[in-house]
């Protein structure tokens, strides 16, 4: 079963430790990615999350994460293979389900590294779209208390849709 799924008011401390986790994976990474980018809701000041950071590192070429399997290793990353998802990598922290850090690479620039930073930048200039969609959170996680499958997938609408307006307004 998953752990249970908490929505937690937002956590300045979320930026420091982004911040810091920042720089140990500059140190391991170093010339191999090109972005390192705080994504997702504990990157929206105000926004309620799940207490997890997540991570978009942008490079040039999915492969370079082979040479970078072990590395992360040492500082707590384990490798997620994800078939369903061939346009990134993805690394966890923690245990399964409930890890602390997510690293999700992307190609620089690639339209989903891109909708992850557009979207988190839609949601930091519109505070109005952000609490509408803590509150959908709030709601889906009472909802789907032990289930982060149809958690994940009853937000897919509401980021659509807000991705779609933000679109046209660049």
């Amino acid at each position: 079963m998953d752990k249970e799924i908490t929505i937690e008011e937002y956590n300045p401390n979320w930026t420091k430790q982004f911040e810091n986790e920042k720089v140990r994976l500059k140190e391991i990474l170093s010339d191999k990615v090109i972005s390192i980018e705080h994504i997702g809701s504990t990157s929206v000041e105000g926004l309620g999350a799940k207490p997890i950071l997540d991570i978009a590192i942008g490079v040039n070429d999915l492969e370079v994460i082979n040479k970078i399997i072990l590395p992360l290793k040492q500082i707590g990353y384990g490798f997620v293979y994800h078939k369903e998802f061939p346009e990134r990598r993805f690394f966890r922290k923690g245990e399964w389900r409930a890890g602390t850090h997510h690293l999700h690479f992307y190609h620089f620039e690639g339209e989903h590294c891109n909708n992850q930073i557009l979207f988190r930048d839609y949601l930091r200039s519109n505070p109005d779209v952000s609490k509408e969609y803590h509150h959908l959170k709030v709601n889906l996680a009472e909802k789907f208390r032990f289930d982060r499958v149809l958690y994940t997938k009853n937000k897919a609408s509401f980021i659509h849709s807000v991705l779609q307006k933000a679109k046209k307004e660049e």
